[in-house]
């Protein structure tokens, strides 16, 4: 099992740099998956394993996006100034989105999860300006922004995914570089991810869950601990021979990606 986490951690750091993923979209089906063949589908774990999946996925998503935030800073490649209004609505929309999560059933996460993945990949390749940007960029307002930022934080943080699957197709339509939109993304996911987990252990705290040793709530910390250090490496390997990745690529790669996973947690029941 530690094998699978730490090279999952390793793929996670890799997605997260390139394209901004946070981990969520490699974490959340690999801990589902992990949780209920490990356990049973009808232990304790079992039973709540989409819940430890999207928990410890915000932990995990949560140091990946401070480790590739601060990369990012160092070679140049983000900016961060005009996103504060969208941090703030992303912060309050993970409470939300966390909350939310506690009180429905893991398999409707499961499903929801499939759908949102499914409905993100037609988006890219039906809709225009995803896999060619437009000319001119978009500077929405400050009000705009927060309330965005609202609605991607509650999903994001429900889902147990960084936000990138929306805010990645959401700067490549006002005109950004996709390793601009994956800088960008890391940023944004540091409040959905703070925020999530925060809920996550204060929940624990209330209201606490039978679960085996090695767990804190719903956070799984044995598998946080070596998908944080894959990621470490990932994160590491990437930023230094992948990072010039041509946008052409880049872009095409993405919902291939997500095609990817959508397969992952649709086959897996």
């Amino acid at each position: 099992m530690s094998d699978w986490l730490f090279l999952c951690g390793i793929l996670s750091g890799i997605t997260t740099w390139l394209f901004g993923f946070g981990g969520g979209f490699v974490t959340v089906p690999l801990l589902y998956l992990l949780a209920t063949s490990g356990w049973g589908a009808q232990s304790a774990v079992g039973q709540q394993a989409m819940q430890i999946a999207v928990a410890t996925s915000a932990l995990v998503m949560l140091c990946s996006a401070l480790l590739a935030t601060w990369r990012h800073v160092r070679t140049g490649t983000l900016s961060w100034r005009r996103l504060w209004a969208m941090l703030t609505g992303i912060a309050v929309g993970g409470i939300a989105g966390a909350l939310l999560a506690l009180q429905v059933n893991g398999e409707w996460i499961r499903w929801l999860f499939v759908i949102y993945l499914l409905a993100t990949i037609i988006d890219c390749y039906l809709r225009a300006g995803f896999m060619t940007p437009p000319s001119s960029r978009v500077v929405p307002t400050a009000p705009h922004e927060l309330t965005v930022g609202g609605v991607i934080g509650l999903i994001a943080s429900f889902l147990g995914v960084g936000g990138s699957v929306m805010t990645v197709p959401l700067m490549r339509r006002r005109g950004v570089l996709m390793s601009e939109a994956a800088a960008m993304a890391n940023l944004l996911t540091l409040p959905l991810a703070a925020t999530a987990t925060l809920t996550w252990l204060v929940m624990a705290w209330l209201s606490p869950v039978a679960l085996p040793a090695g767990f804190v709530g719903n956070i799984w910390l044995s598998a946080a601990a070596q998908l944080v250090a894959g990621s470490w490496l990932g994160l590491k390997i990437t930023s230094r021979w992948l990072a010039r990745l041509p946008d052409r690529w880049h872009v095409r790669i993405y919902p291939l990606l997500l095609i990817a996973v959508l397969l992952v947690m649709s086959v897996w029941g």
